[in-house]
């Protein structure tokens, strides 16, 4: 016993600095940008980025397929159940510049044959090291068919530049199938929707410093049978299925609210460390407290 509460103050640090250890580990910090009365389902990487492959044959859905950029950094044929084709990096550019054809260097030459990047010049760019700064990367890939038996054929659907600095996807046809390229910040989709009800901005006084950002959001789980308003603003987090929400910020025009979206698996362990280390203090003090009783009892008689 006049040891417990030095043991339960050493556990306690334990288990926050393994807290700690697993946050770094598994936590997945996102963005979710919804516009007043939009809803959306999913959220955004702030630097990781995917290959989108979609079909859009179904009216009712499309199909996607995600391929992580780290994929497209190794290179390789990648392949996939879902695609009748395979996809080879042929050229990876961890951080690029784009320019049209007739605006680049004299000796500038097409980066692909199909799409974009027939009328696109690309150039390698140092790496972003700077905090407010990203890689725009960009691959130049081509689409192999697969072939009836296994691994692909030699016939070519053409070499396509996907980027992010593109803007807009790109769509070609194959296998009576219309399907969409479409390079974008990686997505972390979540079994429940968040739609905008309202935003507001307020500021000091006299200035555009900004005092407080607030959105009533409405989140629906029918699986879980969850519909109901929240309300999230500074210093006020919502928690639902794991997944923080902070209010971050808004768009230049003030139109989209941005969140800040944080999945970490161990946030309790934190709370549960601090538990552990208050009631081992309290032990131990309550321990000496009563030894030194009993010492001025037994000096008194």
């Amino acid at each position: 016993l006049s040891h417990l509460g030095i043991q339960l103050t050493h556990a306690g640090l334990i288990v926050m600095l393994a807290g700690g250890l697993l946050t770094d580990l598994f936590s997945v910090e996102s963005h979710m940008r919804v516009a007043t009365g939009q809803t959306q389902n999913y959220s955004e990487a702030t630097l990781d980025e995917e290959l989108a492959v979609i079909d859009h044959s179904d009216p009712s859905s499309d199909l996607v397929t995600a391929i992580p950029s780290q994929k497209l950094r190794h290179g390789g044929v990648i392949s996939h159940p879902g695609l009748p084709f395979s996809i080879v990096t042929r050229k990876f550019y961890e951080n690029s510049r784009l320019a049209m054809l007739d605006q680049a260097a004299p000796d500038s030459t097409p980066s692909a044959s199909q799409g974009l990047g027939s009328r696109i010049a690309v150039s390698e760019a140092p790496a972003a090291t700077a905090p407010d700064e990203a890689n725009a990367s960009a691959a130049v890939i081509e689409i192999l068919p697969a072939a009836a038996g296994s691994g692909p054929v030699a016939a070519s659907l053409g070499t396509w530049l996907v980027s992010e600095a593109l803007g807009s996807p790109q769509t070609f046809s194959f296998g009576g199938k219309t399907w969409e390229l479409s390079m974008r910040r990686a997505r972390y989709y979540k079994p429940y929707t968040v739609t905008l009800k309202k935003f507001t901005h307020e500021v000091y006084p006299g200035t555009q410093t900004p005092k407080n950002f607030a959105s009533t959001i409405e989140l629906s789980d029918p699986k879980a049978n969850v519909s109901r308003e929240v309300l999230i603003y500074m210093n006020h987090p919502f928690r639902y299925s794991g997944d923080t929400y902070y209010q971050s910020g808004m768009d230049e025009n003030g139109a989209v609210s941005i969140f800040q979206v944080v999945h970490n698996p161990s946030f309790v362990a934190p709370y549960v460390g601090c538990l552990i280390v208050g009631a081992g203090l309290i032990i131990q003090f309550a321990y000496h407290l009563v030894k030194f009783g009993r010492r001025r009892r037994a000096l008194a008689t």
